[in-house]
Order: C-alpha cells, then structure tokens, then sequence
C-alpha cells in the first residue's frame, strides 16, 4: 500500500475550504452522500453506530488524509466524522472528483487506494473484536503514537474506552496496571508513551497465542 497522508494536496485547488470550529460533524452515519473531504489542519474522529446504538470510534485522523470517501456519488456515509479541534478541510463534491481525475489521472488510483485503506481498517477492527480488552488496548495506543507522531497521546480515558469498544473502568483498569509496570504516565487528558516497545511485546505476545490455536 502506497502511503497516502499529503498526497491529495495538489488537489487542494478542486475542493472548497472550511474553517471548522471543535465539534462539527462533517457528515453522520446513514446521511446520503455529498461528496469527501480532506482534513488539511486540525483532527477528526471516525465512530461506527452500531444496530444496538452503540458507538464505537475507530479512527482519529491526522492532517493530510481523506475522510468519507464512501460519499461520493451520493452513497451513504458508512461512519460519522466530527472535528476534535479547530479544523480546516476541503470538501470535495462528485463534480469536483471527476474533474480532478479527468485532469490528473494518477489521482483515480490515489483515491482507490484511500477507500482500500479504509476498507482495510474496517477488517482490522473485526480482527480484533475477539482479542483480549488489553490487547486491542496496545493495537490502538501504538496506532494513535503513529497517527499523532509522538508518544505524548492526547486522550482521554473515556474516548479511549470509546475507542476500543469497552467501558472507561476497564480501560482506566489496564491503564493503571500499565503504569505500575512503568509502560506508561498518565495525565489529563493524556497518555504518556513510557516504553513502546514493551507495549508492543503486549500485542505480538498475544497475535502468537492467537497464531497456535
């Protein structure tokens, strides 16, 4: 897979830019379609509503990246995105992906490649539904290092939980047995990386398990 953070940016001139304020829903689960957006400065969160009206995050998107691709040609969104910080996004109708295309044909395959991606995270999520609550915690705590760039984590114990699909006790649980282990500091509002390598050991010891069953 091709890395794809930035690389919609020569686009940028085809999209309409919006200033957004913190918590501004870009489009909900469910709503027909209106075209994608991508998220130049600032951070969004991606949740899934369940048929029970559970949420569940599943991504925190980093500046450079595409979100909602799913919309185009009034298909209806799959997920809900809403802004965690000022924001500022380009949203790009259905007229203005046909013209970038036609314009720059490498742009066809950049986008295929985006809905991949997102395609792919979905399969990774249903991967995990299974594993043991610590373990889903260390996939997604080494994910937001990546997708934040540093092991400094900026959230919070509740949008975690909301994240892994569990209840802030448990996660509030394993963090505290992760910071007694020196893996971890935790403060408001932040998750200090102490020792990511350990965190990993974490993760592969258990795809081992899951590998001899």
């Amino acid at each position: 897979m091709m890395p794809l953070r930035y690389k919609w940016t020569p686009y940028l001139l085809y999209g309409r830019k919006l200033e957004c304020k913190k918590n501004v829903a870009l489009y909900h689960q469910g709503e027909q379609g209106k075209g994608f957006y991508y998220l130049d400065k600032g951070g969004v969160k991606v949740s899934l509503l369940s048929d029970n009206g559970h949420e569940r995050i599943i991504d925190y998107v980093p500046a450079g990246t595409l979100i909602g691709e799913h919309g185009v040609y009034q298909s209806p969104y799959m997920t809900t995105a809403i802004t965690t910080t000022a924001a500022t996004v380009y949203h790009f109708s259905d007229d203005a992906l046909a013209n970038v295309c036609r314009d720059h044909p490498e742009a066809a395959t950049l986008f295929a490649y985006a809905q991949i991606h997102k395609i792919r995270l979905l399969a990774e999520i249903i991967a995990l539904l299974d594993s043991p609550i610590e373990q889903q915690m260390a996939h997604y705590l080494l994910k937001l290092v990546d997708i934040q760039e540093t092991e400094q984590v900026t959230i919070d114990q509740s949008a975690f939980a909301r994240y892994i699909g569990t209840s802030r006790i448990t996660v509030n649980k394993i963090l505290q047995k992760w910071r007694q282990q020196e893996l971890i500091h935790v403060s408001t509002g932040v998750l200090h990386v102490l020792a990511p390598d350990k965190i990993k050991a974490i993760l592969l010891e258990a795809e081992r398990v899951e590998a001899e069953k």
